[in-house]
């Protein structure tokens, strides 16, 4: 288990079709830190947004595609995706509002 601090855990929201439909049922996607634990997922989102409680945290590790370019073979890297539903009593996540 890594010793992460909760803005290292959090690297970026991930932006799709899919994650913009989730949010109406508060369920929001991000990409996070490959070592980072869903407890320490679940203790980063409720610490970087003021009145946010975390119901449960689904986790899923990406890998990455292999790419060609010509006769060069080469590989993306790894990513690991969470997907973070809110109670029903908490506040609504402001990074999303107005997308």
């Amino acid at each position: 288990m890594a010793n992460l601090a909760y803005y290292d855990i959090i690297k970026k929201p991930v932006v799709t079709e899919r994650s913009m439909n989730d949010m109406g049922n508060k369920k929001y996607h991000f990409y996070v830190h490959p070592e980072a634990t869903k407890i320490q997922i679940r203790q980063a989102v409720e610490s970087m947004f003021d009145g946010v409680k975390v119901k449960y945290v689904n986790t899923l590790n990406l890998k990455g595609k292999t790419v060609r370019r010509g006769k060069t073979e080469g590989k993306k890297a790894d990513r690991k995706k969470a997907i973070v539903q809110l109670t029903e009593a908490s506040k609504e996540i402001e990074l999303f509002q107005g997308m």
